[in-house]
């Protein structure tokens, strides 16, 4: 199965000027049977697909969930939660990536570091997080290995961490225009419809191909002496994000994040499990009850047998 792993939509992410109909259109014509939508920080592009493309067109066509989380010491996250579970904490910039990894975990999704070696504030290894922890790479789940809008020397070096560390590589095109859409891939060895399925698939850590074309030059190369100027714009946007969505992200952390999540992959296994605790409590019950009503006509023969 062919798909994109790493998409912005019109309808989700405001630097984005492709919208998802047409995006879906252009894979399409190239071959591919599937997209992960990765805004930033939102599930609006998905909720778009949800509520207005959904079996109304492109019904041969899978579209799945995901989202780029911006942390506040570890750059840019890629994260898929099982399909039906709704983490609005994810949706609130600025945790930090350790707290990250195991929020996402103990709900049972799976995250990977986009572009991790690119630039610096943006991406993984040129990050506060990474450098004080050069092991947390051990916690994540898979790697973007190539992404379109990358140079050749960071994708060499996210390809190398992913062998590395032996984690199943991602391609994405982290397209924000029509020019670089389709423009990278990963193929899956099987196909998947939802995204429970490619959980459970990239947690079996699949030998997974990706690649692609780098974007004639890369954002970097083309803005020049901009580029710097706008990363470290980046980090003043983010830091301050992080702050002024503290708040929200506590209240939803509190809601999201109790002391024992229950796993949503392992939700059907527990509700057949709870049906069997109840069922088997209720037995219980009933032989209690007819153990005592048994009692009581004992007791009342007794006395009578024995009231002269």
């Amino acid at each position: 199965m062919k798909i994109d792993m790493h998409c912005h939509v019109k309808e989700g992410s405001i630097d984005s000027k492709v919208s998802l109909d047409e995006y879906i259109t252009l894979l399409k014509e190239q071959g591919f049977q599937g997209m992960l939508i990765t805004d930033h920080n939102t599930y609006n592009g998905y909720r778009y697909w949800k509520n207005q493309i959904r079996g109304k067109r492109h019904t041969d066509f899978v579209v799945l969930k995901g989202i780029e989380y911006d942390t506040c010491d570890a750059g840019h996250i890629i994260v898929i939660m099982p399909e039906g579970v709704r983490m609005r904490l994810l949706e609130a910039k600025g945790l930090p990536v350790t707290k990250l990894i195991d929020f996402v975990h103990k709900n049972g999704g799976i995250l990977g570091p986009a572009h991790p070696c690119g630039e610096k504030y943006l991406s993984l290894v040129n990050t506060k997080g990474y450098q004080k922890n050069p092991e947390i790479i051990q916690k994540f789940d898979f790697i973007e290995a190539f992404n379109t809008c990358e140079p050749d020397e960071s994708n060499r070096a996210a390809f190398e961490l992913a062998q590395k560390y032996g984690k199943p590589m991602f391609g994405g095109s982290d397209s924000h225009r029509q020019s670089c859409v389709g423009q990278a891939y990963t193929i899956l060895p099987e196909d998947v419809t939802c995204e429970t399925e490619l959980i459970t698939l990239i947690r079996k850590k699949p030998n997974l191909e990706a690649g692609g074309t780098m974007h004639v030059k890369a954002s970097k190369e083309i803005m020049g002496p901009v580029s710097k100027a706008l990363t470290y714009s980046f980090w003043v946007y983010n830091k301050g994000g992080a702050v002024a969505r503290s708040f929200k992200r506590r209240a939803k952390g509190r809601e999201e994040n109790p002391a024992d999540p229950i796993d949503p992959i392992e939700a059907e296994y527990l509700k057949e499990k709870a049906k069997k605790s109840q069922k088997g409590r209720l037995e219980y019950r009933s032989s209690m009850w007819e153990e005592t009503i048994q009692k009581k006509k004992e007791e009342k023969k007794y006395k009578k047998e024995n009231r002269h």
